[in-house]
């Protein structure tokens, strides 16, 4: 049997499950596709401020409520001493850019840890409700990249989705992912730098544990 997601330290590229709507931890991610899958694994995107825009129209309170702390998980992987959860909003408006970060799986997740803020019903609720409108097929739109296809990624105002797959055992789905620091990427708000190690521009992003060298192999 191979990884689920319903092992809280497990992170979603390890599965072939689907990856809902999310944005990683950098300026920009990169995917080479190197070999697609039998079946399924179509990449989807959708923009941030439209969702935004859009529940401005439907919610203001709930839109409201996204520019509040939330608690998300670090799945495992966390500085000695340091919290297993980050508390940030999804929204950030920064300098005159609105900026958002999301991984909705994860802000659920966060409730494993008792010292964890509680989800109250009105952030559920407004969670629910980005979840939706990410989902709507009128929002975003989707592709299915082939061998050679190249996709990069504004994380702070654009998230992405891969649909569940299917592999071929003797021919498994390959695709290299980079995640980069811009060297004229937005402003972005102190906050971020828990997530990001440091806010400042080109020196920010990754997973960031002490103690941990980063390494990026290649392998299948």
């Amino acid at each position: 049997m191979g990884l689920s997601t319903t092992n809280p330290n497990v992170r979603f590229y390890q599965t072939k499950e689907r990856i809902p709507f999310h944005a990683d931890f950098s300026d920009v991610v990169g995917l080479l596709c190197l070999k697609s899958a039998k079946s399924g694994g179509l990449s989807s995107l959708v923009s941030t401020g439209t969702i935004f825009n859009e529940m401005l129209e439907l919610n203001p309170e709930l839109a409201q409520e996204l520019c509040q702390p939330f608690p998300t998980d670090k799945r495992g992987e966390v500085s000695e001493g340091a919290l297993p959860f980050y508390n940030i909003p999804v929204y950030n408006y920064y300098e005159g850019y609105l900026t958002s970060v999301y991984v909705g799986h994860y802000i659920h997740s966060s409730q494993r840890h008792p010292e964890a803020p509680r989800l109250t019903e009105q952030q559920l609720c407004a969670l629910k409700l980005f979840d939706s409108l990410a989902n709507d097929p009128k929002l975003h739109f989707s592709m299915d990249l082939q061998p050679g296809d190249i996709q990069f990624v504004h994380n702070h105002n654009i998230l992405h989705d891969r649909s569940g797959f299917e592999d071929d055992p003797n021919n498994k789905r390959h695709l290299l992912r980079v995640w980069l620091a811009t060297p004229n990427a937005r402003p972005l708000p102190p906050v971020i730098a828990e997530l990001f190690g440091s806010s400042t521009v080109g020196d920010r992003g990754g997973v960031c544990i002490s103690g941990v060298v980063p390494i990026a192999p290649i392998d299948a």
